[in-house]
């Protein structure tokens, strides 16, 4: 049986969480005000040895990506949090901000010292617009209680935080054109290099990291990467938020350790499949992850282990599917997703997804042939690797997989 470790939805179903006395009383601000004694560069040490990997679904190493900023500062530095959760099936993002707005203030606190960043952004999305009411009168608080503004705590750091509401747009879930929305742009991915770490919002040095990733920070700054390394794997430390949903008993968002089974997960955590059915398959990371036979989910939910089973932890979204779901039906909403968010920058994700998602009709509407079902595949190839953000890739790669796993019920349908 497994067991919950709730570091980062402890509060979950607890009110009045951005207010500060209530913060404080179970342990808030404590992490940033140990962490304010010593050096930038010491927390920066500190979170390259807790082995915190991004939890936006890259899983770089945060303390790496921070030691990318340039180390004279002759401009403002930006930091900016991605809150634009917008990957079908993940829904964990959400459950921080409004359950415990101050964790993720407190978090950009602490990055901001160790980053040296004037200001920072809360980039969220449009629709969430209950929780950036919750955020902006929690900022207001930390501003009251001097956790934000000039001088913190006394010392020589001013910090402070804006939050950004976009337009749900999916592709400014992609660090830059984040970047270029926050900047009053239309949001398309920039061409890397250079990388924001030297020239980000308005030119400037910026680091984007995700909500879950700042969240982890005021924890390993309490408690030091010591104890934060106890939790997960050697690759992979800290819990992790998976977000559960679909054809289950319970769905839900659950704080694991990473690397925790996703078949005890499905079976354990969220009550395994409804209505007494069999499972038929499992997208671990979000519809972006290559989808996994029910034999092939006993695996370990994290970073490396996802990679080794061909798919993605992505952004821990896990959907379930039953016996009587039908993959076809499930790639055609998928690629129809994707041709509706692609920006339409690259000709092979603009070009290429449409000519799928054309062929993928063709298909569940009876009048596909073989040639139809081979043309996916041979777009899909070509799509991958040849455009400036992961959005081709992810549809190209989730269609295909889809095709490959299930390849009876796409012959089916061909005329």
């Amino acid at each position: 049986m497994i067991q919950e470790k709730k570091m980062l939805t402890r509060h979950v179903g607890v009110s009045g969480m951005e207010k500060i006395d209530n913060y404080e009383r179970d342990g808030g601000y404590i992490g940033l005000k140990k962490m304010i004694e010593k050096s930038p560069q010491d927390f920066v040490e500190e979170v390259k040895k807790s082995f915190l990997r991004g939890r936006g679904g890259a899983g770089f190493p945060t303390g790496f990506k921070w030691g990318f900023l340039p180390k004279e500062k002759n401009k403002p530095f930006y930091l900016v949090c991605n809150a634009d959760e917008g990957e079908p099936g993940t829904f964990k993002d959400r459950v921080i901000m409004e359950h415990d707005p101050l964790l993720l203030i407190e978090g950009m606190t602490i990055a901001a010292y160790a980053t040296r960043a004037d200001l920072g952004f809360i980039y969220i999305r449009g629709e969430f617009k209950w929780i950036a009411e919750i955020l902006e009168r929690a900022i207001e608080n930390a501003r009251a209680a001097n956790y934000l503004g000039k001088n913190i705590l006394g010392k020589e750091f001013d910090f402070d935080i804006l939050v950004m509401r976009g337009a749900g747009a999916y592709i400014c879930g992609e660090e830059t054109a984040l970047i270029e929305s926050l900047e009053g742009k239309r949001g398309t991915p920039r061409v890397r290099p250079p990388f924001p770490a030297n020239a980000g919002l308005y030119g400037c040095p910026t680091i984007v990291n995700n909500v879950e990733t700042f969240g982890c920070l005021p924890f390993i700054a309490k408690q030091g990467a010591g104890t934060f390394k106890l939790m997960g794997t050697f690759q992979a430390a800290g819990t992790k938020l998976y977000g559960i949903s679909g054809h289950v008993n319970r769905p839900g968002v659950y704080e694991f350790p990473m690397g925790t089974n996703l078949k005890d997960m499905i079976l354990y955590a969220a009550g395994g499949v409804r209505n007494g059915k069999k499972l038929k398959a499992a997208i671990p990371g979000g519809i972006s992850a290559p989808i996994l036979k029910a034999d092939e989910i006993d695996i370990a939910m994290d970073f490396d282990s996802c990679i080794k089973a061909n798919t993605m932890l992505g952004s821990g979204g896990i959907i379930v599917m039953d016996e009587d779901t039908s993959i076809p039906e499930v790639a055609e909403a998928a690629i129809n997703f994707f041709v509706h968010e692609s920006c339409g920058q690259c000709i092979p994700c603009r070009e290429g997804l449409m000519k799928i998602q054309q062929l993928l009709k063709m298909l569940t509407s009876g009048k596909g042939k073989r040639e139809d079902l081979d043309a996916i595949l041979q777009i899909s190839n070509n799509i991958n690797g040849a455009t400036l953000c992961p959005l081709g890739d992810a549809g190209a790669l989730s269609i295909q997989a889809m095709i490959n796993k299930f390849p009876e019920e796409f012959e089916a349908l061909l005329n």
